[in-house]
């Protein structure tokens, strides 16, 4: 096992190694007696335990530890729909001892919904891994007497502003979607925030909400044990793991909504910390085992330089600014 672990991590090393040459950036510290990681590594999730970012970062940590020979330990940090978590990230030291994994909130648009946040997106983070992207779903609790999209709208119509709905949080991907359905559909609904994923499955399951807006892999397990009903994706397509569930534009709504992961770390981290942990992740999501396990998940994984990353942040304030900017202020205090 130790040979096996340590002839991966020679190999990662000599990826590593020649990235670095390639791209002209001298190593970080080039010469020291100790190289990164000597230490622990805190991989921050901005949000509360037991959703979808946490189930993939808890992933990567055991197979960044297994190559790089350091615990990458996840430290769960909601709040503020990511923002509490980002801001310990954005003042950490750039040493490359705390990175942190996060969905499009807190590395894109959460800059647009709040007055103002303690960091910047795009100039307080180092971009290192662009990961994977992942559908929303629009589940029910059984419940509430509806089968599918065309029973719901016509409950909610006929029970304006009576149907509770719960999301990860104010200004999340769940929220912004629900939204953007209701302002399609014509219809409203109470929508019931919580700081994480968990806390919005727990009290759909037990009854105290009707529906549920959040990504795909906070539902699987539930929706395969009948305890909740998927109704749409919001994907363009229909995804492999609900074959069966169509898409918010088939049901005849025009709402489309994709969440995705990446990892970042303070501004100004070392070449040689990117290089690393981007080469580890990249080797982990073009494998067989990576594919497959994303796919469990409903992730579809994408990979690339740190740069695709900042390229897809910047593109998503774009993409949501005149979707948002018009509602910011009933979003979020």
């Amino acid at each position: 096992m130790n040979s096996h672990h340590s002839g991966r991590r020679g190999a990662l090393q000599k990826i590593a190694a020649g990235a670095l040459a390639a791209s002209g950036i001298a190593p970080f510290r080039a010469g020291a007696a100790t190289a990164w990681p000597s230490q622990p590594v805190k991989l921050v999730v901005p949000f509360a335990a037991g959703g979808s970012t946490d189930a993939l970062a808890r992933l990567l940590a055991r197979k960044l530890q297994d190559a790089l020979g350091q615990p990458f330990v996840v430290e769960n940090r909601g709040g503020a729909n990511g923002n509490l978590g980002a801001s310990v990230v954005a003042t950490a030291p750039s040493d490359g001892y705390t990175l942190m994994l996060s969905t499009t909130g807190p590395l894109s648009i959460n800059k647009l919904l709040y007055k103002s946040t303690p960091f910047n997106p795009i100039t307080d983070f180092t971009p290192v891994s662009l990961l994977a992207d992942v559908p929303l779903l629009l589940a029910s609790s059984p419940t509430l007497p509806v089968k599918d999209m065309r029973q719901l709208l016509a409950n909610l119509k006929a029970n304006p502003g009576q149907v509770a709905y719960s999301t990860g949080g104010n200004g999340s991907m769940g929220h912004l979607s629900a939204l953007l359905m209701q302002r399609a559909t014509g219809t409203s609904m109470v929508h019931v925030p919580y700081k994480g994923s968990s806390g919005a499955l727990n009290d759909l399951l037990a009854g105290v909400v009707g529906l549920s807006f959040d990504l795909v892999p906070t539902y699987l397990q539930q929706i395969a044990a009948g305890k909740v009903r998927a109704l749409a994706v919001l994907s363009p397509q229909r995804i492999p793991t609900l074959p069966d569930v169509p898409t918010f534009l088939e049901s005849g709504i025009n709402v489309s909504a994709t969440g995705w992961y990446g990892i970042v770390g303070p501004k100004n981290l070392p070449a040689d910390v990117v290089t690393k942990v981007n080469a580890v992740t990249n080797e982990f999501l073009a494998s067989t085992e990576g594919r497959a396990q994303l796919q469990t998940f409903s992730m579809r994984g994408i990979g690339g330089k740190p740069d695709a990353l900042m390229k897809l942040m910047q593109a998503e304030l774009v993409k949501w600014k005149p979707i948002i900017d018009p509602i910011a202020g009933s979003i979020v205090q």
